[in-house]
């Protein structure tokens, strides 16, 4: 066994290094020329490759079904050319300075961070599978006085991981596992630091996490409320991040509120109005929004009789 595992950390360090002199390349190419390796590996990944594409194309027609073939494919097209500029817009990470991050990922209202700094609380961020999720730990170049943390799952090759995360830590923001997201909350609580926790909230569940169904474009699914949950158990202001696309390489975000004292709040309900501001974004850019990211894959499935169903 321990043979077997050195081979294939071998081999992931190989993978590692081969790749990423093409990523460090690619990230210091001027903006004009970057988006033209954009516009390749577009035409690669859609037209040659057509990489999840019956998916995507299953996921617009559920959702839209409204929508004619010709539109259907207007947005899958729109989607991927997205998709792919957001890819590389995670490689440009490498070394963009903080000037042109700021620039480029604005918010609009940080006023509100403000407001709940005066509360005295951490924040729960709600994000969504839209817009740029890439760019968002811009937010700790605006003077937050909050420790920025986003809440991710660990990436299998420890070079890429070990990669991720020093991007995340030349602005100052750190990644917490998502096993161990729960205690470091609870640590830094106890110890009086104040973090804005980054969450991806649209997940799709396990099976051992089908105990929250509701309407997501329509369709009856589950739903994590691991974000609600904790925002509970350590009385933290939850916001919703609204991420729009101002122009290709540019995005602006605003911050909504959903709950400054959210255990005065009915169960589920701030997972709810996280979804509804969610499909909001999603019905005026739809090719904004992952698409290739299985999200009704349990549509249809028996919902258990201990479920709640809203």
């Amino acid at each position: 066994i321990y043979h077997i595992f050195a081979e294939n950390y071998f081999m992931q360090a190989v993978v590692f290094w081969l790749i990423y002199p093409l990523l460090w390349l690619i990230s210091i190419l001027p903006f004009w020329l970057f988006y033209r390796v954009s516009d390749v590996v577009y035409f690669i990944v859609y037209h040659l490759v057509g990489y999840r594409k019956k998916t995507v194309t299953h996921n617009l027609k559920l959702v839209f079904p409204e929508k004619s073939s010709e539109e259907i494919i207007k947005i899958r097209k729109k989607f991927y050319a997205h998709m792919c500029d957001m890819f590389l817009e995670m490689v440009k990470s490498i070394s963009i300075s903080e000037e042109e991050l700021k620039k480029r990922f604005v918010f609009t209202n940080l006023e509100e961070l403000r407001r709940i700094e005066k509360l005295d609380k951490s924040i729960m961020l709600m994000c969504g599978h839209y817009a740029s999720f890439e760019w968002l730990f811009a937010l700790q170049l605006n003077n937050l006085n909050h420790k920025a943390y986003g809440i991710y799952k660990k990436i299998r090759n420890p070079g890429f991981d070990k990669l991720i995360n020093d991007i995340r830590r030349r602005f100052g923001a750190e990644l917490i596992q998502n096993s161990k997201s729960t205690l470091r909350i609870a640590h830094n609580q106890k110890e009086g630091i104040r973090g804005a926790y980054a969450m991806i909230a649209d997940q799709s569940p396990k099976s051992p996490n089908y105990k929250f169904w509701t309407d997501f474009m329509g369709k009856k699914v589950p739903f994590y409320t691991g974000s609600e949950r904790m925002a509970k158990e350590f009385d933290m202001a939850v916001i919703y991040l609204h991420v729009d696309k101002v122009k290709r390489g540019y995005y602006k975000a605003s911050l909504i509120n959903i709950a400054d004292n959210p255990t005065e709040t009915e169960n589920n309900q701030i997972t709810l109005d996280y979804i509804q501001h969610l499909e909001k974004q999603i019905r005026e850019k739809p090719e904004l929004y992952l698409w290739t990211h299985k999200r009704w894959k349990h549509l249809g499935k028996e919902i258990p009789k201990n479920a709640i169903v809203r």
